[in-house]
């Protein structure tokens, strides 16, 4: 896949995403804000982090992306009963009395991590290792993982029943922690429509596993301009209590804030925002459109912020 120049690229990648955002809005009806999270996670070779509640297509939209960039899929329950090597694979003894690694179903493109809160932190940790090095280490021996790579995750409220909050080390992994709320009433009318009757929808496969590296590539290349740069920086720079750049409301109410991932991520992020929103380089309304999704899950409350009932959100959107 190649194109005169940089800029014949980025129109390219703006036409994709068009695209493919239409082929699964025909599926997935009126989350068009999630779509485009997930679609920017996937192009900065980043993980997704989904959280809602059961029912609101979670799992839907997960499968429909794939079925769409024509990539290899696999969904993994997760459980209580989970074990690591039912997530990476594990060593048997063949007929030759050789041991051999059978891979687990982490070897795929897109892995659909489903209630990934609803298993115990040692199963949880299978997954470290994959998300950050793109490979699993099993008796000794390093395997690499197919590419692209990616972790598409679901995850209930931690407040429900038989849930395990997340370590901050894997949620640090995750690109964007996006939240589903529920469908408006003309939506969930059209949803209603669509699943009870006896219409099916065909999807067309609007790209394949190595255009998507391209363009994976393609993102690093964007140019960006120091002062953008630096404001990705000061801004997960200021989440950090008692730091320099705190701010009055990050001491008062933050244990602890973004680290530096978060501003990697920023600057990645916009740089993916700002081209298949068909501009050719970012700017600060860039890294503020996926700010809130990038440091939700890399800051954490103290008892008093709960106690007052300030959300994470609005903390985020002041520092702004």
């Amino acid at each position: 896949m190649q194109f005169e120049n940089d800029i014949k690229a980025v129109d390219a990648l703006h036409q994709a995403y068009k695209n493919i955002s239409t082929e699964i809005g025909k599926i997935v009806i009126g989350q068009e804000q999630v779509i485009k999270s997930v679609l920017i996670s996937i192009f900065s070779n980043g993980h997704c982090l989904l959280v809602g509640v059961p029912g609101l297509a979670k799992t839907l939209l997960v499968q429909t992306v794939a079925d769409v960039m024509d990539l290899n899929f696999n969904r993994i329950q997760f459980t209580p009963d989970l074990m690591p090597s039912d997530i990476i694979g594990a060593e048997i003894l063949g007929e030759d009395r050789n041991f051999k690694f059978i891979h687990g179903p982490i070897f795929s493109n897109i892995i659909l991590a489903d209630e990934i809160n609803r298993t115990p932190p040692k199963t949880q940790a299978a997954l470290l290792e994959a998300m950050q090095e793109k490979a699993v280490t099993a008796a000794g021996q390093r395997h690499v993982l197919p590419k692209p790579f990616f972790v598409l995750a679901t995850q209930n409220p931690i407040e429900q029943e038989g849930t395990y909050p997340l370590p901050e080390a894997q949620l640090d992994r995750f690109m964007f922690n996006v939240h589903l709320g529920y469908p408006s009433f003309a939506d969930e009318l059209t949803i209603v429509k669509n699943t009870t009757s006896n219409n099916t929808v065909k999807l067309n496969k609007l790209i394949n596993a190595e255009q998507i590296q391209y363009f994976q590539k393609l993102i690093r290349n964007i140019p960006i301009t120091d002062n953008v740069v630096e404001y990705a920086v000061k801004l997960a720079s200021k989440t950090r209590p008692y730091t320099p750049l705190a701010t009055e409301d990050v001491n008062k109410y933050i244990s602890w804030g973004a680290g530096p991932r978060a501003s990697q991520f920023l600057v990645i992020g916009a740089k993916c925002h700002a081209a298949i929103s068909g501009k050719y380089a970012p700017d600060i309304e860039d890294v503020q459109a996926v700010a809130e999704a990038i440091l939700r899950h890399r800051i954490v409350r103290n008892y008093r912020a709960e106690a007052e009932g300030l959300s994470i959100e609005h903390i985020i959107k002041n520092l702004f």
